[in-house]
């Protein structure tokens, strides 16, 4: 099989170890109406440190099997909207402390 990446979600994340679930959206259009529909797929991923949280965009590239249902492998992590809030909250309580 070729190399595929695919960029998704994270939907589902902590419930197995080193596994998170992404779910890749995708646009068709529908062959009578032509309207776009949105398709999505969920997709289990190796996730090696166990480092993902729910809503992070990420690059997931297909690997040899590693499970009965693990097809892909984390590769980049986009965009982690619970890290950013994190690291604003420590800069903000390091400027202003309530001491």
């Amino acid at each position: 099989m070729p190399p595929m990446a695919f960029t998704g979600t994270v939907t589902k994340v902590g419930c197995m170890n080193k596994t998170a679930t992404v779910t890749i959206s995708r646009f068709v259009i529908h062959r009578v109406t032509g309207k776009r529909i949105e398709r999505s797929t969920k997709i289990l991923t190796h996730d090696e440190h166990n480092n993902l949280r729910l809503n992070d965009r990420v690059i997931i590239r297909n690997c040899p099997p590693i499970s009965a249902r693990k097809r892909f492998r984390l590769e980049k992590v986009i965009h982690s909207p619970e890290t950013e809030r994190e690291l604003t909250h420590s800069v903000s309580t390091a400027e202003n402390p309530t001491c």
